[in-house]
């Protein structure tokens, strides 16, 4: 499906059992990648990385948020592969609006409490901030060396908050960290590619819109028509965004921000 674009590539994933994980581990391993599922659950990356092809994953149990356990993964993969090269900081503390998580997010800004909002930005900024530290020594040595960081819509504009009407009250809350921590990651990947220009590694952000999981019609209906394409992302859509990035086919781009949300932002 991607023509082993990423053939022998080591690839660090974080976040790497989560529902895109699981999906972007997928698609690096068809384009030829050796796939680090990277996770806070170790049980659930060693399920991923069980499904990929022999000798082509790898599952490490990690909190990203510390930086002694992000050196032993990075230590881990060295030891198994011998270097790395790419890192996609995809792991996030992502607020979810399916069943599953009925009753969730319903302080709006003035009731944010200050450790929820600090550890929003923990996981979804300052966790890539240590990944690509441990890991930059590794990315500098390789001929390929890249990082993806994976962003949201709500990181380029303001959620709208009126997905969240019922009855003509609002009765959930897309929360602020999230979308300060997406956009503190926008300019992480500029600081990078700057910083970085001419040595040999690409820095670029993957922003994503919606992905339906099971959420309520009502939902799906509103956030639908706000895209152009008329309906919310499959899981398996964005596998080939995040291989591109990656590989040689996207040589030309650094500190770009690649946006694929069917349309939301472009209206």
């Amino acid at each position: 499906m991607f023509e082993r674009r990423l053939e022998g590539r080591v690839v660090v994933l974080t976040g790497g059992a989560g529902l895109l994980g699981r999906n972007h581990s997928v698609a690096l391993a068809r384009a030829g990648a050796r796939v680090v599922v990277a996770d806070i659950d170790r049980a659930r990356a060693a399920e991923v990385a069980g499904g990929l092809p022999p000798e082509q994953g790898m599952a490490v149990g990690v909190d990203i948020t510390s930086q002694s356990s992000v050196k032993n993964m990075i230590r881990c993969v060295v030891d198994r592969f011998g270097g790395i090269d790419a890192l996609v900081n995809n792991a996030a503390l992502d607020p979810k609006f399916d069943p599953q998580h009925a009753g969730l997010h319903t302080d709006s800004f003035e009731r944010c409490p200050l450790e929820e909002f600090r550890r929003s930005l923990d996981v979804n900024l300052t966790g890539a901030f240590i990944c690509t530290q441990a890991a930059a020594p590794f990315l500098l040595s390789s001929t390929c060396g890249s990082v993806v960081n994976v962003a949201s819509i709500y990181g380029v504009s303001g959620p709208d908050q009126r997905l969240y009407l019922r009855d003509g009250g609002q009765v959930r809350y897309k929360p602020v960290a999230y979308s300060a921590a997406k956009s503190g990651l926008l300019g992480f990947t500029r600081y990078l590619a700057a910083y970085w220009a001419g040595r040999g590694i690409r820095v670029n952000a993957l922003t994503l819109g919606g992905v339906e999981a099971g959420h309520d019609p009502e939902f799906v209906r509103r956030y639908s028509e706000k895209t152009m394409l008329g309906r919310m992302a499959r899981q398996d859509e964005y596998g080939g965004a995040l291989v591109f990035l990656l590989s040689d086919d996207s040589s030309y781009m650094t500190g770009a921000n690649l946006v694929v949300d069917g349309g939301w932002t472009a209206w």
